[in-house]
């Protein structure tokens, strides 16, 4: 029995990356003999064990072959006389194709480490085309490495293009769909995993209202960039750069759906998007059986962005009415997710990265003087009932409208 190292652990080592976790693969055994050495069976469709001390997973070497469409369309054969060298072919690239050995030594039957050097995301044989997971996989470590340089080779290209035409992509179910895309946002440029797609005609399949945005365009006063995709994708990297988290960056990524439905007749205005946008990010949450935390805040910002932007020019009792909507006053952590969107959708936009954006100090402040008022003064002078509720609710807009006055002097309002 050999174990080697396999896959993400010996690609990572190589690019002087922190190795998160380490996967085994064990040639010459059999799924008795591991069982009997004390390791734990785990995988239910081949043989994957996990280490009695380390916990780590070890899977048998192993064959696979398609025999329908989609993730689950293989037959896998496991045993003592699959090679090392048949298991790392039936893997996506040759960067994830490696094996280390026990003494360190290489094991790179398919050109894994040039291409790691010429920072290059190249399949390993044809048989990527049989999984259409892997456009996925793909475009998400586009989306890892984008910023060491790689790119996907011109052969690879051309077989993403190929599994499209062909259909395969439309097997892919909406929970794989939503697992890639939720870990390629936690990636450093995650508008690649996006680019990617788009390339090779699979974004219009998976997530066809976001594909809809490229081309569309915008009113240069306001999105010198022009185009709704490019936008998209700049007000992500923007995300990024503000520190955003996964939530907040997938509210970006779709809070200008509903510009995609906007007759051309009214180009390049989008009069109404912001309710057509929220209609169209809930049904791509149904459809993809995204979380709900992830779809109420994604909902919030489509329904709400154009409101921050305008926030220093909107009445006092608007920017309340805003504030209860994203129930500001109990979940103040919506609000800052919220407002971190909002400024990364401000700041999306070519040449205007570094503009100053009040809005979000002052929505931060106004739920902070609202949640300051309490019954107890109007109980005290004899109020009682509805009166109460019409105190509070007039003391918190005289309140915002103090701070918005404060902000306004400082900050001539232009709304982006």
């Amino acid at each position: 029995m050999e174990v080697y190292l396999v896959g993400g652990a010996v690609r990572d080592q190589l690019l002087g990356r922190p190795v998160e976790e380490r996967d085994w693969v064990v040639v010459g055994a059999t799924p008795q003999a591991l069982v009997d050495a004390g390791y734990r069976p785990v995988g239910r469709d081949f043989p994957v064990f996990l280490h009695p001390q380390s916990g780590e997973e070890y899977a048998l070497a192993r064959t696979e072959r398609k025999q329908g469409h989609g993730y689950h369309g293989f037959t896998f054969q496991a045993g003592p006389e699959v090679r090392l060298e048949q298991d790392l072919a039936r893997r996506d690239l040759t960067i994830n194709a490696m094996a280390q050995a026990a003494d360190g030594t290489l094991i790179d039957p398919y050109g894994g480490r040039r291409d790691l050097e010429s920072r290059i995301l190249r399949h390993v044989s044809p048989a990527f085309a049989e999984d259409p997971v892997r456009v996925l996989r793909l475009a998400r470590f586009a989306a890892r490495f984008e910023p060491l340089g790689f790119s996907v080779h011109p052969q690879t290209r051309a077989l993403l293009v190929a599994m499209v035409q062909a259909g395969e992509v439309d097997h892919l179910v909406p929970e794989r769909v939503w697992a890639e895309t939720v870990r390629a946002l936690a990636e450093p440029a995650p508008g690649r995993f996006i680019q990617v797609l788009r390339d090779c005609g699979a974004l219009a399949r998976v997530m066809p209202e976001l594909d809809r945005l490229f081309g569309v365009p915008q009113p240069p006063e306001y999105h010198p960039e022009v185009d709704c995709g490019r936008h998209i994708l700049l007000s992500l990297a923007q995300a990024v750069r503000l520190g955003a988290g996964v939530r907040v960056r997938f509210a970006v990524l779709v809070h200008d759906l509903g510009k995609g439905e906007t007759p051309a007749s009214e180009w390049p205005h989008h009069y109404g998007h912001e309710q057509r946008s929220e209609r169209l990010v809930r049904a791509l949450c149904q459809r993809l059986r995204v979380p709900n935390d992830f779809r109420d805040l994604a909902a919030a910002v489509a329904r709400y962005h154009s409101h921050c932007h305008r926030a220093l020019s909107l009445r006092p009792a608007t920017v309340l009415k805003l504030l209860e909507a994203l129930d500001a006053f109990r979940r103040p952590a919506r609000l800052e997710e919220f407002v971190l969107a909002c400024e990364a959708d401000a700041r999306g936009r070519s040449g205007l990265e570094a503009r100053a954006y009040p809005q979000v100090a002052l929505l931060r402040r106004a739920a902070v003087v609202a949640a300051a008022v309490i019954a107890q003064p109007f109980l005290s002078e004899g109020l009682r009932g509805a009166a109460i509720s019409e105190a509070i609710r007039g003391e918190r807009i005289r309140r915002i409208a103090e701070e918005t006055e404060a902000l306004r002097h400082c900050h001539p309002h232009r709304p982006p």
